[in-house]
């Protein structure tokens, strides 16, 4: 993985397309991003869970291009894709088969049945221990075409039926996507849901021994094929530190709660804790598809006592509140019940919104977000410093889909030519090219100002220093650049470094 942004995209919803986004990554765009993270562009997009759901996970979705578009886009900007883990649509060939076949399928072993998992029954004791990130149980019951009923694992829901990832069937079905990603160029798979995929009898069946073991297996199949791993998690912060140790790249999904906190209160404290810990491996993101997580910062739901949170709960309380108040409410109209969460460990807020559409106060957060080490990553909609969608969410019912707008060509162009776009883009183009950025990272001491975090990169004869104070949101950036010492206030101002003699 290129040391260089990353921009987050569904195929269809920034560009029209994957050609359009090519288009769209090479003209404007150029520079800003050194790779792409390209969401669901599987067959179908817009399943039960807008491509997370795929009938056919080897095949491109024909509305938005083929296996030569991705090729195309790959060859100057590294792709990486999902691979959804736990599991495939209950419209695929395959579930349809073995609906239609029951036992007789040549599919039959592909699906997590309850029995497999509890071969000598299940009580409620048993259920209650299972970690859900919806309601109801991950249970749904079937009628096959040779007159059996089976109960299957449905995760998520219905419509998304597990797989025994376990079973040679399985462990097929994931390295066969796995080589046609690397047929196609694809640089690094996303492990979508891993966390769920195994089910261990008497435990939460999330995160546990059994899929630390199962992480380290279906890694080492895709190293071995020239594909790095990034893997997809939101939990308990420790537990992130753990699994840094095992994979390629882990995601910071601390980072998005702990700078709104920084910048609600106006203090560093519990940033800079973060920063100090926080693992160097990490794709740093303030946005995604997904809502901006509470559960990272929160205690180890298993141990509260013993394994605190980075904020506590009156801070957890606080933060979400305040992204409501911010967003007018309308993240509250996304976020809970909307979203079919069982509980409130995703708000779903475009980033911008969540700070009130405060411009300078998002282009901080930006700016720690690109000088923390580790690849930064940028979603569509915070490209574009987009807001939320309220329209979109009323039309679908879905939380998420507050901060999954369809942009136009002509909202894409106008939005490119807004300040705060143009400021963002300077910004990822210095953090791309300068070269400081291929050194040590240093977090300087605190001072007797808690409101001001610095930190500072060294590599190659030059220096880049970022200075934020949370309380008055302001951003200084010193650097230098061919031995000549710069300073700016406004990061429109940066220069691209490949333009500098």
């Amino acid at each position: 993985m290129l040391n260089q942004a990353q921009l987050i995209t569904y195929a269809d919803r920034l560009a029209g397309d994957l050609q359009g986004l090519r288009a769209l990554l090479t003209g404007p765009l150029e520079g800003a991003f050194g790779g792409v993270h390209l969401l669901p562009f599987f067959d179908p997009i817009d399943g039960a869970d807008a491509g997370f759901d795929p009938v056919d996970h080897r095949a491109v979705d024909h509305r938005v291009g083929t296996w030569d578009d991705v090729q195309a886009i790959a060859a100057t900007h590294p792709v990486m894709a999902d691979l959804i883990v736990n599991h495939v649509s209950a419209r695929s060939p395959q579930f349809q088969d073995f609906l239609a076949e029951g036992a007789a399928s040549e599919h039959a072993e592909l699906f997590l049945t309850l029995d497999r998992v509890f071969p000598d029954g299940v009580n409620e004791t048993l259920l209650g221990k299972l970690y859900r990130p919806r309601p109801g149980l991950p249970l749904t019951a079937v009628q096959l075409g040779d007159r059996t009923k089976r109960v299957m694992w449905t995760t998520f829901t219905s419509e998304q039926i597990d797989i025994d990832v376990r079973s040679a069937a399985g462990t097929a079905y994931l390295d066969s996507i796995l080589d046609r990603f690397g047929e196609n160029g694809i640089e690094v798979v996303r492990l979508d849901a891993v966390g769920y995929a195994i089910k261990t009898p008497g435990t939460s069946s999330f995160m546990t021994e059994e899929t630390f073991d199962f992480i380290d297996d279906l890694t080492a199949r895709a190293r071995a094929r020239g594909i790095e791993v990034l893997v997809e998690i939101h939990s308990y912060w420790k537990r992130q530190l753990a699994i840094a140790e095992r994979v390629d790249f882990v995601y910071d999904f601390a980072l998005p709660p702990l700078m709104l906190h920084a910048l609600y209160a106006g203090t560093a404290s519990r940033l800079r804790r973060w920063c100090e810990v926080r693992p160097h491996n990490a794709v740093t993101v303030l946005d995604t598809h997904d809502g901006i997580g509470v559960i990272d910062v929160g205690p180890d739901t298993a141990e509260v006592a013993t394994n605190p949170g980075l904020l506590d709960a009156e801070e957890i309380d606080h933060l979400v509140e305040g992204i409501h108040e911010h967003s007018h409410g309308t993240s509250r109209l996304a976020t809970g019940a909307a979203a079919s969460n069982v509980d409130l460990y995703q708000v779903n807020c475009t980033y911008l919104d969540a700070l009130g559409g405060d411009e300078g106060a998002y282009l901080l957060a930006r700016a720690v977000q690109v000088f923390l080490p580790g690849i930064p990553q940028v979603y569509y909609v915070g490209l574009l410093a987009g807001h939320n969608d309220v329209d979109l969410l009323h039309a679908t019912g879905v939380g998420r889909d507050i901060n999954r707008h369809y942009y136009s060509e002509a909202e894409v162009a106008g939005d490119l030519e807004r300040h705060v776009v143009q400021q963002l883009l300077a910004l990822l183009r210095f953090r791309n090219h300068h070269p400081a950025f291929e050194g040590t990272w240093t977090l300087e001491p605190a001072g007797e100002d808690d409101a001001v975090l610095a930190m500072r990169w060294s590599g190659n004869g030059e220096v880049a220093a970022l200075t934020v104070d949370l309380r008055r949101r302001t951003i200084e950036v010193a650097f230098t650049l061919d031995g000549r010492e710069q300073r700016v206030v406004d990061v429109a101002d940066l220069p691209d470094p490949r333009t500098q003699s």
